[in-house]
């Protein structure tokens, strides 16, 4: 999953928001340096990427890209499987995507001192540019796509992956339809 579903997942308090979220952004970061109260949200966030890339449905949906996508194959499964929860919100969540997007954006401002530091630097370009609503549409898509293709080494062009999202967009949709309340239902019972 990408930052949208762990944020949902997460508790409702500004410290699991940020644990949660922080778990993509602590490359090269002693454990130790990290504030006791993002812990729990940290290690929240690795059982869900450890459930979601062991899951079947997911495997499934890596094997709809197109082959050439491979390396990238989890990375764009997690990004369109946000697309999916940020266009059904209301309905996966029972609260509007711009309603939660604000409680994350006041979380990530107010616990500024709590944030690591890639995560503090990321934060206000996240704010800024409204990332979180930016999943609900395809341009969006495209657009995180484009801003991740900037930083990786390979130089791939994944904003060209919004292709396959097109072209599998109902399969790819019924996969996360399917993902999303297991993946919900593990958090809940450890099952």
């Amino acid at each position: 999953m990408n930052y949208l579903a762990h944020l949902v997942l997460a508790d409702e308090t500004p410290q699991s928001l940020i644990g949660n979220l922080a778990g993509d952004f602590l490359q090269g970061i002693d454990p130790e340096q990290i504030h006791p109260l993002l812990r729990p949200g940290i290690e929240r966030h690795r059982i869900v990427d450890r459930y979601t890339d062991a899951h079947a449905t997911v495997a499934q949906s890596r094997a709809r890209l197109d082959g050439h996508w491979r390396f990238f194959g989890r990375v764009l499964v997690d990004v369109f499987y946000d697309h999916f929860l940020a266009a059904g919100f209301e309905r996966f969540c029972g609260q509007p995507l711009s309603k939660f997007a604000a409680t994350v954006y006041t979380a990530l401002e107010r616990g500024a001192d709590l944030l690591p530091p890639r995560l503090a630097r990321a934060a206000p370009v996240m704010i800024q540019h409204d990332w979180l609503q930016a999943y609900a549409h395809i341009e969006g898509i495209e657009e995180i796509l484009g801003r991740m293709a900037r930083r990786t080494r390979h130089g791939s062009n994944l904003a060209q992956a919004v292709v396959d999202l097109r072209r599998e967009y109902a399969a790819l949709s019924a996969d996360f339809e399917s993902f999303f309340p297991a993946l919900r239902g593990h958090l809940l019972t450890g099952k």
